[in-house]
């Protein structure tokens, strides 16, 4: 059976693993209306398989080398997942303690990050890139959008520096230890319901944003869905809650791919999925106890 993420790059990594890849791609889970397009790169018969020296070559791509090209293991997500992460608390601790001494500046980067991490995001995903360099650029800009967005959450809820990005890293920290443990001792299944209602709550959470966003323009604050009060908070909840539930369908993606014994390059494509999981999982967090702060310190 396929797993299928709700993160683009997931589903294009976990096509690859995919026993007879190279033929016409059939809807996951069974479902009807195969999907025709195949995938260059990848081996079509009389290739070599995954793990061996000439993968892709059919393609007119450059063959891997034999360290890409090996079977993915856990320690090889680990390592990636840590270089991207560890990029993103750079830059973002950067961005931070910038901020105070160049409100200008540190806006600039806070928003420019967030535009530029956006749309490197969508290029990464949707082009399936295993890129390093693009990976952790990526990872780079969403670190300056993560500190400044950190700065002014702590400046508006009147926060000592640093309180309130401790205490939602903790928070982060907690939720992703706690999905990773229900994952490995199956508490939580992922399974093809569960897939789909996550993928459901995701657009409908894309477009309340979207909806609350083109509100504000004429109304200030807003449907109040991002605001600091109780339906805020509500939301943020749920919010957080969807982003955990992501987590465990990246968890299952990882977990199959090394099953299938997807190539090492690959693991790029697991750690940048984490990473943007992590991102707004944290940035939920971020929002939640600014709200808490918000509204109790009145």
């Amino acid at each position: 059976m396929q797993m299928r993420s709700s993160n683009p790059v997931m589903k294009r990594a976990m096509r690859s693993a995919q026993p007879g890849y190279g033929q016409p791609y059939q809807a996951p889970y069974g479902q009807g209306g195969p999907y025709q397009q195949q995938y260059a790169g990848y081996p079509q018969p009389g290739q070599p398989p995954y793990g061996q020296p000439g993968y892709g070559q059919a393609s007119g791509q450059p063959p891997m080398s034999a360290e890409d090209a090996r079977p993915m293991s856990i320690d090889d997500v680990v390592i990636r997942s840590a270089m991207t992460i560890g990029m993103v608390i750079l830059t973002a601790a950067i961005t931070f303690f910038l901020f105070p001494a160049n409100p200008g500046l540190g806006m600039a980067l806070t928003f420019g990050g967030m535009l530029g991490g956006l749309v490197l995001g969508l290029i990464i995903a949707f082009k399936g890139s295993t890129n390093p360099a693009l990976i952790l650029i990526y990872a780079a800009l969403e670190g300056m959008f993560v500190g400044g967005i950190s700065r002014i959450f702590e400046l508006s809820a009147g926060t000592a520096p640093g309180q309130l990005v401790t205490q939602a890293v903790l928070g982060t920290i907690v939720a992703f230890a706690a999905m990773l443990a229900m994952y490995r001792m199956r508490i939580i299944r992922v399974t093809n319901t569960f897939v789909k209602v996550v993928s459901v709550a995701l657009v409908a959470a894309l477009v309340m944003v979207l909806l609350n966003l083109v509100v504000s323009f004429f109304i200030p604050g807003g449907l109040g869905l991002r605001e600091a009060g109780p339906l805020g908070i509500i939301v943020s909840l749920v919010m957080i809650v969807i982003a955990c539930a992501t987590l465990a369908i990246e968890f299952k993606g990882i977990e199959d791919g090394i099953a299938a014994g997807v190539p090492n390059k690959l693991a790029w494509h697991f750690a940048f999925g984490l990473t943007v999981s992590l991102v707004w999982l944290y940035i939920e967090m971020l929002r939640l106890f600014w709200m808490l702060y918000s509204i109790f310190s009145e």
